[in-house]
């Protein structure tokens, strides 16, 4: 292999390695504070001003980029419920997950109520694994017959769209389980499971 491939191969694994320490520090930082500085972040992750700016030309790059992971990260866990749990059951732990990400992560509550409120523009491709996991949610339900036939993921997403208004503090945490409830026993509503087993 010639020296100057080895050079270019290094430099773009350490560009990567750059990317990747950015990115973590991130999403440890965000949580906590939505409008840290980026200089506090790209310090954090030892890269100069100039790295970071080359990854993420402005905050809103970093912040997508962050958004795009978590909602990666709760796609894969429908994948592992579906695997690992009747449908309705999967469904519902589901709903719970996205409600701690919720409450948890800063900001991430505004980027799932965009879910259900963004028409067909470029920021709705960074919510196209959540929704993608929605649909395979609601396709494993409808076909075990354990939700109403033809709920659409903009269905779905505008029925927990309240969730997402709610002030997650501790006065709140009780209703939001029952919340939840009452969106599943609204989905299972005329479900032929239902009528199977009345």
């Amino acid at each position: 292999m010639a020296e100057s491939q080895k050079v270019e191969r290094r430099a773009r694994a350490d560009a990567l390695l750059n990317r990747e320490r950015i990115l973590e520090v991130a999403l440890a930082e965000l949580p906590h504070s939505a409008d840290v500085p980026l200089s506090v972040i790209a310090r954090k992750a030892g890269v100069g001003q100039g790295t970071f700016y080359r990854h993420f030309p402005t905050r809103e790059a970093l912040v997508m980029e962050v958004y795009r992971y978590e909602m990666l990260q709760v796609a894969k866990y429908a994948e592992h419920l579906l695997q690992s749990r009747p449908p309705d059951q999967a469904l519902r732990e589901w709903m719970a997950r996205l409600a701690e990400y919720a409450m948890n992560k800063a900001g991430l509550a505004d980027a799932i109520r965009e879910v259900s409120s963004v028409g067909d523009c470029a920021g709705k491709e960074s919510y196209a694994p959540v929704v993608a996991a929605a649909q395979s949610l609601l396709d494993a339900n409808e076909k075990a017959g354990t939700i109403r036939p033809g709920i659409t993921t903009d269905d779905f997403f505008l029925a927990i769209a309240g969730i997402w208004q709610i002030n997650f503090n501790d006065e709140w945490k009780p209703r939001l389980g029952w919340l939840m409830d009452f969106v599943m026993e609204g989905l299972r509503a005329g479900a032929p499971a239902q009528h199977a087993t009345a």
